[in-house]
This record gives structure tokens, C-alpha cells and sequence, in this order.
């Protein structure tokens, strides 16, 4: 009888192109085998010690033990507006333009949730970090999607996406509420300069629509690249919000800490809808990460450090095995077009084969949607010495292809 009751929301979510790999992974260590994991963004360091050291403090104290505050307590927030000053030069209110969240991806998911309506339709390109479009979906709203374009660089091709965002905007019913945008690029590492956003900004107001900004590897730029924020421009806080995460900078990730910033009345729903649903992060991990925010940052330099030496010992190390990749600017991933020897493949079956026959994983790009076929995404999590296993191993793998061919 009970066969007879259907979910209509789960039913818009397709099966997880990563859990056939996830599946593959865990069988496979399951029988003992060896896997060099790059598949998923996990950071494989420690968090670092002051921090830890706070939350421990912060822990014995029996006042911290009751419930919090859903939007965070004030002292994080202060915090958070603080890394907003001294990074972009940018004043923000904690009250009323600042909002905790478990991660930024629950803070967005919660965010759509409180401002979309059933219906609604929004803009999201693609290849694109999947919960940046399901989480519309999952609320019943519409998304139009177009694909990303960029350089050698991976520098994003500006004209081109504007062309495809009036595009988008003229075209799509409804016309479309939000638009999200994820600079430096999950998956792609594709970043942008401040005039993107200025280009943004005047779009939004002439067409009325919001911008919903994830910057989630904004201290994670090499060379001379710095990554921007849309709030840096003028007037951005009248159609602008932007998510950030202590996960990947501050190796935190298993903490769950992150925030959204910018206009008053999207962060006043986030705000609200929190107050609904929980009680608020558990107080030591707030005072820790205010600590990880407003104390010395040489940590996050020593982390992003650690990310550009590895990049430049997968990219040297992978390409003496055959395995050519373009070096990014930013974030802790590559995106690497699949080897000729295997382009017929696809990127799932490319992904399935690496891991059974190189026990190295990555996550396909098709994953990342349509426009994610042909790459595959490699995360830094891996110490050099496996950076270098998995070479040897790819090297093999890549010759036993072309045997076949």
C-alpha cells in the first residue's frame, strides 16, 4: 500500500554521477586495494592548531553548552564583517548583512529555500557544483542553464557570457529572479576580474534580477591573481549576496562553518528561516572560527601554499606520464581534458577505468552537467609522494590504452 505514495521532490533529483565512482572506491578498499583518492575536495590537513586550541577552551566552559544563536553569535559575525574590511575594504553590518551558516552549502540551499517560489525561474551555467542547481529544483522552481566558456588561462570569456546571460534573460519563462554565479569556478577553476561584476551589477538592475555569489576558494589565487568580490561594487549590496566557507582555507571543512553576506532582505530571509529550523551552531565552534577569521592568517597562506606545490607536481609528474594539463589560477582542483588516448570514452567511463585499473579517482565531469563532458576534476587532496605514485600508475593505465587502439 505504502508502495503507492510517491516523493514528487525526490523524483526531480537524479542518482549522483560520483556515487557510481564513490561505489567503485569503496569496494575496492573494502578488498584492501590502494586508492589515490582525488575525487572528491576534502582537505587532508590538519586544521590549525590555535584554533583547535580554541575550540577546546571554548569547550570547557559549561555557559557555551545551551542552545545558540541560528544566525550566529555576534562576535562571528563582527568577524565575519571584519574579513570582509580588511580583505575587500568593504563595510558591512553584523546584524543585518551578515548570517552564520553550517557551510556554505547549507546556508544556499537554506537561502533558495526562503526566497524561491514554487515556479520561479533562475539562471545557473554550467559545468556547475550540482547543489547550485538542484537546490532551486528542490523547491520546485525552473533553471535555465548555459555552458561556460573560458581561455587557457581559464580565465572566464566575458563577452560570451553575457552574450548567453540576455540570451538567458529574454528567452526564459518565467523571466528568471536570480542568477548564480561561482567565481573561482567549481569545477572548472575559471575565475574573473572586478569588471565582471561591475558588467553584473548594471545587468541586474537594468533586468531586476538577484545575484547570488559563491566565493568559496576566494583565498585560494595563485600568482598574481586575486580574487574579486561582486560587494566590492558600488550599489552590489541593492542586488547582491555572497557565500563564503572556512572549509578549504582554514581546513575546517568537517566543522561546517561558513556565512552569507549582502543584501539586507535576502539575508533577512536566510536569517528568518533559520530561526525556524535550528538553534544555531554549536557556540565553542562559533568562537573558534572567530578566532580562524580575525586572528593571524599565515595559516591560510601555508595552506594555499601547499595547494600551488602540489598543482605544480600533479601537472609536471602527470605530464611526463602522458597526461597533458593546463595549470589554473585558482581553487584546489584542476580540470583536466580527458587524454586523447581516451576521449571516445566519456568521462564516466574514463573515471571507471582510472580507478579499476589505476586506482587513481577523480570525479567525471559529466558529473557537473552536459557541459563537464570531455573533463575530468582532480582535487589536491593527496600528499606529494602519492601525487607521484599515481603518475606512475596513470603512465601504465595510458599505455595499456593505446595498446588498444
Amino acid at each position: 500500500m505504502f508502495d503507492e505514495i510517491e516523493f514528487d521532490k525526490m523524483k526531480r533529483l537524479p542518482k549522483y554521477v560520483f556515487a557510481t565512482i564513490n561505489e567503485i572506491k569503496l569496494q575496492m578498499r573494502q578488498n584492501n586495494e590502494d586508492v589515490i583518492d582525488f575525487s572528491m575536495g576534502n582537505p587532508d590537513g590538519p586544521t590549525p592548531q590555535h584554533i583547535i586550541d580554541k575550540l577546546c577552551e571554548a569547550a570547557q566552559k559549561p555557559k557555551n553548552h545551551g542552545y545558540s544563536a541560528s544566525k550566529g553569535i555576534y562576535k562571528l559575525r563582527l568577524a565575519i564583517c571584519n574579513w570582509y574590511k580588511r580583505k575587500y575594504g568593504l563595510d558591512l553590518d553584523p546584524d543585518t548583512e551578515a548570517c552564520l551558516s553550517m557551510g556554505s552549502k547549507e546556508g544556499y540551499v537554506h537561502l533558495i529555500q526562503a526566497i524561491s517560489n514554487f515556479g520561479d525561474n533562475a539562471i545557473v551555467s554550467e559545468p556547475m557544483y550540482p547543489i547550485h542547481y538542484y537546490a532551486f529544483i528542490i523547491v520546485g522552481a525552473n533553471v535555465t542553464k548555459f555552458s561556460l566558456k573560458w581561455n587557457e588561462k581559464f580565465e572566464l570569456d566575458e563577452e560570451q557570457y553575457f552574450q548567453d546571460l540576455k540570451r538567458a534573460l529574454k528567452e526564459a519563462m518565467p523571466k528568471p529572479k536570480f542568477v548564480v554565479v561561482n567565481f573561482p569556478h567549481n569545477p572548472t577553476t575559471v575565475t574573473v576580474t572586478k569588471s565582471f561584476y561591475e558588467r553584473l551589477v548594471v545587468l541586474a538592475k537594468q533586468e531586476r534580477f538577484y545575484v547570488i555569489s559563491d566565493i568559496a576558494y576566494a583565498d585560494l589565487s595563485y600568482g598574481d591573481y586575486k580574487t574579486p568580490s561582486i560587494l566590492e561594487v558600488d550599489g552590489a549590496k541593492e542586488v547582491a549576496v555572497e557565500s563564503f566557507t572556512l572549509s578549504k582555507s582554514y581546513n575546517m571543512a568537517g566543522w561546517r562553518v561558513g556565512f552569507v553576506v549582502g543584501n539586507k532582505k535576502l539575508v533577512g530571509a536566510l536569517q528568518k528561516i533559520k530561526s525556524w529550523i535550528d538553534y544555531g551552531m554549536y557556540t565553542p565552534l562559533q568562537i573558534a572560527a572567530t578566532i580562524a577569521l580575525d586572528d593571524d592568517q599565515s595559516c591560510v597562506e601555508e595552506i594555499k601554499n601547499q595547494y600551488s606545490t602540489r598543482m605544480d607536481i600533479l601537472i609536471k609528474s602527470f605530464g611526463e606520464a602522458g597526461w597533458l594539463i593546463q595549470k589554473p589560477q585558482a581553487t584546489m582542483f584542476i580540470w583536466a581534458e580527458i587524454p586523447e588516448v581516451a576521449k571516445k570514452m566519456g568521462s564516466l567511463e574514463f573515471s571507471k577505468r582510472l580507478l579499476k585499473e589505476a586506482k587513481v579517482a577523480v570525479s567525471p565531469g559529466v558529473g557537473f552537467g552536459e557541459s563537464g563532458e570531455g573533463y575530468v576534476r582532480i582535487a589536491l587532496i593527496e600528499n606529494e609522494k602519492r601525487i607521484r605514485q599515481a603518475a606512475r600508475n596513470i603512465k601504465q593505465f595510458l599505455k595499456n590504452l593505446g595498446s588498444e587502439n
